[in-house]
């Protein structure tokens, strides 16, 4: 059965809730096994779960940071009981997520008027880039918003059909050249059409070859600096898209962009098929960038914004 919703919140939680299934099993499942049948919070107690919090992706330094501050409650007798562990941790979770996270407004207000927001996506090859773009597209068309899609991503053809098959679908403009062109070129084009036909929302699909890493971040700057010729300010957004089930390995990727491109904010992709979703609260305490959705799933609508209160809800039972 579906749990009710929780707070506040732009999907039904009960939704995500399931969505989130694997990773309640990895940390709950044993949190509850935990506690289950103790008296006392003693330091065995907390060693245990501080391995159960590791090794459920949340990562070194938060979880050093979650049993400190546990530690500290039952050393000052705000906390004694094992049966309130759980409530307590859920409580420090969202607080350190809440540190990282600034509910964005970009998805809830209305582009203002005469003013063309332009959204470069970023992300390594295989995180989901081109589709997260296609349900970002479809959130803003669901909410009455004019929206372009531009396929820089010239390397590789799949990139460019994969977006063209997407903007079919959703009824979304593409703006695309032949393979090899310009990647900026491509953006010029497109906004300055974008421009002429009095469209909303324009998002840019890039490449994400890592492994030639100079080369694509200057490819990257060079998309920022040709955005900002056409629109003054563009892009408003440089948004990392970053594969949920990467986990913790995540970070150094997220680095990579976020020291050379200035990233406005973070779209975590394929958290319904991973046990990983712990690593969320690794990623926003060690990066300090919002993250401003989550995609659960394949379908256009896995897509909501993301609340830290309700997402730790949902990773708990």
């Amino acid at each position: 059965m579906d749990k009710p919703e929780l707070g506040y919140g732009s999907a039904p939680t009960g939704r995500l809730w399931n969505k989130l299934s694997n990773t309640r099993r990895k940390l709950t499942d044993r949190l509850n096994a935990l506690v289950t049948g103790k008296n006392v919070i003693d330091p065995p107690l907390l060693e245990n779960l501080e391995e159960i919090l590791f090794t459920s992706d949340i990562g070194v330094e938060v979880t050093q940071q979650l049993i400190e501050g546990l530690t500290q409650s039952v050393e000052e007798k705000f906390l004694s009981k094992p049966e309130h562990l759980k409530a307590n941790l859920k409580e420090k979770m969202v607080s350190l997520l809440e540190a990282g996270h600034t509910l964005p407004t970009f998805p809830i207000k209305d582009t203002p008027p005469n003013i063309l927001h332009v959204v470069m996506f970023i992300g390594v090859n295989g995180v989901g880039k081109t589709t997260t773009i296609a349900k970002m597209a479809h959130y803003f068309q669901a909410r009455e918003q004019r929206v372009m899609l531009v396929a820089a991503d010239t390397f590789r053809a799949a990139a460019i059909e994969q977006l063209q098959i997407w903007g079919e679908r959703i009824g979304a403009e593409v703006i695309n050249q032949k393979r090899g062109a310009d990647p900026a070129a491509v953006v010029f084009d497109a906004l300055s059409a974008a421009k002429s036909r009095k469209i909303e929302r324009v998002f840019i699909d890039t490449a994400g070859r890592l492994h030639t890493k100079s080369n694509l971040i200057e490819e990257l700057k060079k998309i920022q600096r040709v955005s900002s010729q056409q629109v003054s300010g563009a892009p408003q957004q440089v948004t990392l898209i970053i594969d949920a089930t990467t986990g913790q390995n995540a970070i150094a990727q997220a680095q990579v962009f976020a020291e050379s491109l200035g990233v406005t904010d973070i779209i975590l992709t394929k958290l319904d098929g991973t046990a990983k979703g712990g690593a969320v609260i690794g990623i926003s305490q060690k990066l300090r960038i919002p993250i401003s959705f989550i995609c659960t799933g394949e379908g256009l609508d896995d897509f909501e914004i993301f609340n830290p209160r309700v997402f730790v809800d949902a990773i708990f039972d």
